[in-house]
């Protein structure tokens, strides 16, 4: 859950007895902002990267191939990019949330879901 400036909002994961060190591992990684780039002739993934990165991403071709990877693993990639191209316009970009990694590629927390088509009235 972000709040209104994009924000992560502290959460605390089950288990943790409300004690820090729980919430701290759920804010422990880089979140990046990932969407698909709509062009004329492709699509294309990109990533948004924090400004604050983690300096423990050193190679930035790397990190969002790595990224891009978990982001699949999580979401379908057929579906999610065939109903990108049936639903927008060259020169939009469709967001798919965000997801969070350390920079060893662990996944600490994902929002990302795949846009639903529009339904046909």
């Amino acid at each position: 859950m972000t709040d209104r400036y994009g924000q992560r909002e502290r959460r605390e994961r089950p288990g943790s007895d409300n004690d820090d060190a729980g919430t701290d591992q759920a804010e422990d990684g880089d979140r990046f902002v990932v969407g698909i780039q709509v062009t004329e002739a492709e699509l294309r993934f990109v990533v948004q990267v924090p400004t604050d990165i983690d300096s423990g991403w050193s190679d930035p071709e790397a990190f969002q191939s790595l990224v891009e990877k978990r982001t699949w693993e999580i979401l379908d990639q057929e579906s999610t990019l065939r109903t990108i191209a049936a639903e927008t316009s060259a020169g939009a970009t469709v967001t798919l949330g965000s997801i969070t990694l350390r920079s060893d590629g662990t996944v600490v927390d994902h929002e990302l879901a795949t846009p639903t088509p529009a339904e046909d009235t």
